[in-house]
């Protein structure tokens, strides 16, 4: 008999939402969209999106041994914007991304820094959570969810960013030699047409993965309807020498918005990670998202499992029905970033 059940690749943990406003040690408003990673005493740090009353974010960084319950918070705001020396940042900083380097021994963070010219790309990278130094803008405004490969790719470092341009708000690849000076713009996945659940807009979510099959990368879709937008999660799968080679793409939304706490908040109907954890056993991952622009939550899942799903639910990334004929060549608009 045929089952009419979806597939579930993520399972939301009991506890959700795991951290909300009153947990934090000063006021804030709302806590969400957490970049994650795991430290070397096997501890997970959470580099949490704090806004308050004013509507401006900082940076807030939440420790817990399990990664589940149990967060020492920092008793004031990590990392705060310095408009000051970088009006960039005029408005806050948000959505950060952490990718461990080994080449560097430090954590880089991808941040959105939000000026009078709208959301850019900013970087910073640290050792120990406690102090940061900022490599400035890297990509203009409008610009956003971008995030570093671990590693760098036939000599340069690579980085997925979402640029908004007259033809939509799609995936772009670029590289640099020194994390400062970028180019090489390729577009890497644009959104669907359409009816489609990720149309007209998507963006990169965490880090890109690095498994046997290649880099598996979770992306967010925005789907807008006559009430708002829906906000939910997607996969792809590129190679591993050349990440702008895009293998399989799913054709559904594999997790998305249906919990009360998703669906109600600042920004309803809204699931939004920016971070990940990976098990010792290589496959098990966890999955912190930021639930309607309010809380903080998890989900856990397995890599391979997501991998298998690709193969039944995706296909290649050019030639897919409602897909824009946009070429995967570097687009005028950004020459210079």
């Amino acid at each position: 008999m045929k089952s009419t059940k979806f597939e579930v690749l993520l399972d939301r943990h009991p506890k959700n939402p795991i951290l909300t406003a009153e947990d934090w040690p000063y006021p804030v408003h709302t806590v969400f969209n957490p970049g994650a990673t795991l430290l070397e005493d096997g501890s997970t740090l959470l580099l949490c999106r704090a806004e308050d009353r004013r509507g401006i974010s900082h940076l807030c960084a939440a420790r817990s041994v399990n990664g589940i319950d149990g967060w020492v918070i920092d008793a004031e705001p990590t990392f705060v914007s310095d408009p000051l020396n970088c009006p960039e940042e005029l408005w806050g900083i948000e959505d950060p991304r952490i990718t461990y380097v080994p080449e560097l021994e430090k954590y880089i963070i991808v941040y959105t820094a939000f000026g009078k010219s709208g959301p850019g790309v900013a970087l910073a990278s640290t050792k120990d959570f406690r102090s940061f130094e900022r490599l400035g803008l890297i990509m203009q405004a409008d610009d956003k969810d971008a995030a570093l490969f671990p590693h760098r790719i036939h000599g340069d470092w690579a980085l997925i960013h979402r640029p908004s341009t007259e033809s939509g708000a799609h995936m772009w690849v670029s590289f640099s030699p020194d994390l400062r000076n970028w180019g090489g713009h390729m577009l890497l996945m644009p959104a669907r047409r359409g009816a489609w659940w990720d149309a007209n807009k998507i963006g990169l979510s965490p880090p890109p993965i690095a498994t046997d099959r290649g880099w598996l990368v979770m992306y967010h879709g925005v789907r807008h309807h006559a009430s708002g937008s829906l906000y939910r999660l997607g996969l792809a799968l590129f190679e591993l020498e050349d990440p702008r080679v895009c293998i399989s793409r799913g054709q559904t939304w594999m997790f998305g918005p249906e919990e009360p706490y998703e669906t109600s908040g600042d920004v309803s109907n809204a699931v939004f990670p920016c971070g990940t954890t990976i098990a010792e056993d290589g496959d098990t991952i966890r999955v912190y998202y930021g639930a309607a622009d309010t809380t903080i939550c998890v989900a856990t899942g397995s890599i391979r499992r997501m991998l298998d799903w690709l193969d039944r639910d995706g296909t290649g990334c050019s030639g897919v029905a409602g897909l824009p004929s946009e070429p995967n060549t570097a687009d005028p608009n950004l020459a210079g970033r």
